[in-house]
């Protein structure tokens, strides 16, 4: 028998084994893709984005709801039956975004955000990773000299409100510091702060490979089937049952479906994302294009585009109206080659109406804790969430949990 049964092998389950682990707990992972990285933390932008100090709300000014609602933006796409089946959660995301609430929930969510380097640098270097991080940053750009002056004014904001660094770049200075870009853009934010990551998915298997290599076991099994055991948890796997007295929930967007068994009702705003390597790297950082509602990021396979956010059931067929339409957008600004893989790849953010992950015990049953819900950020707050929730496993309760309690929830 082992101490904790951990569901999930992505950032947040890992990162929640490692804290457990340090904590003198025995720890399994259980996955049904017997492997580390196999869903949304491999398919990213690799930034850990200690800048994103307040989360990605969602527009509430008419203008942009219309753009959306008639698809004039490449920032969302979305389809009848996704909307509807979401209602609740898209109105809870749509109240929750008001600038007062948003304020409110900002001071909680920018505690976690600007730790996330510190508890990601915990494990990188004894996971042999260091190659893998460059920490200077990245580049957010705007064609649109407007649209250009209000973001540089946030990003003071930004600054002067949470200590963000960052560099404002006209168009001549953002083609100084990326010479293969062609003239499009007004300028751009260089924000200082965040750690950028050659691939995602080989720095998640690092902290899998570290995780193992210090007493870890990664299972093959399916957490549908988890039941309660006497005073604990059992789960079935390729090796046979295995108990726990404590499990933990990781599953990302999987989440809800597992926890409805038991009598949850998690509401969540399910945002597919898309992400397909281009052939050379012509860029020196990332660049977020926001004309196109895209990333452009070197990385070990070729240049990633990762597209905007896609409100679609998790089981639909690919759309690739918006990455296409982030390619042509890219190819507009800058030289590259033809795709690498045949079929771009698709996955889900798991994102909660209140734009906080639920981190904490299970309102109704000992032994069952809730790690999940990161939204845009499971890559950048996998590691951070997982010292949080070893710490209140141990009994060590940082003032920060009370609003990532799953008691919100209701």
């Amino acid at each position: 028998m082992t101490d904790v049964i951990v569901l999930g092998a992505g950032m947040a389950g890992v990162g929640a084994a490692l804290a457990l682990q340090e904590a003198g707990r025995s720890v399994v992972i259980l996955d049904r893709q017997p492997k580390f990285a196999g869903e949304a933390s491999y398919g990213n932008a690799g930034i850990i984005q200690a800048e994103a100090v307040e989360p990605y709300a969602m527009p509430t000014d008419v203008p942009s709801l219309i753009a959306i609602a008639l698809k004039r933006t490449n920032d969302v796409e979305w389809s009848f039956e996704a909307v509807t089946a979401e209602l609740r959660a898209l109105f809870g995301y749509f109240r929750h975004s008001q600038p007062g609430a948003l304020r409110r929930i900002a001071a909680t969510y920018s505690v976690l955000i600007r730790r996330s380097r510190e508890d990601h640098d915990r494990y990188i270097a004894d996971a042999g990773a260091q190659g893998l991080i460059r920490k200077d940053g990245f580049h957010q750009a705007w064609r649109d000299e407007q649209k250009f002056a209000a973001a540089a004014a946030k990003a003071e904001r930004i600054g002067r409100e949470y200590g963000v660094g960052y560099t404002i770049l006209d168009a001549n200075g953002l083609m100084a510091a990326e010479p293969a870009l062609k003239p499009g853009f007004a300028g751009a934010v260089h924000w200082t702060d965040p750690w950028c990551c050659s691939s995602p998915g080989d720095l998640t298997r690092a902290y899998g490979e570290l995780f193992i290599k210090r007493g870890g076991r990664l299972l093959d099994g399916d957490a549908e089937s988890l039941a309660a055991d006497g005073a604990g948890w059992r789960v079935e796997t390729a090796e046979g049952s295995v108990s726990a007295k404590d499990v933990v929930v990781c599953l990302g967007a999987w989440s809800p479906k597992l926890l409805n068994r038991f009598g949850y009702r998690i509401p969540m705003v399910e945002k597919r994302g898309y992400h397909q390597h281009f052939r050379n790297n012509p860029l020196d950082k990332p660049l977020m294009d926001a004309s196109v509602g895209a990333v452009f990021v070197p990385m070990d396979l070729g240049m990633r585009i990762t597209t905007g956010a896609e409100l679609t059931a998790m089981t639909a067929t690919q759309n690739l109206r918006q990455l296409r339409k982030a390619e042509e957008g890219a190819r507009e600004v800058l030289d590259f080659g033809g795709p690498v893989e045949n079929r771009p790849w698709h996955g889900t953010r798991p994102c909660m109406p209140d734009m906080l992950p639920v981190v904490g015990k299970a309102p109704k049953h000992d032994g069952l804790w809730f790690d999940f819900g990161h939204g845009h950020q499971g890559f950048t707050l996998g590691p951070t969430t997982g010292v949080l929730l070893a710490g209140l496993m141990e009994g060590r309760a940082d003032p920060v949990l009370t609003a990532l309690s799953p008691a919100r929830l209701g």
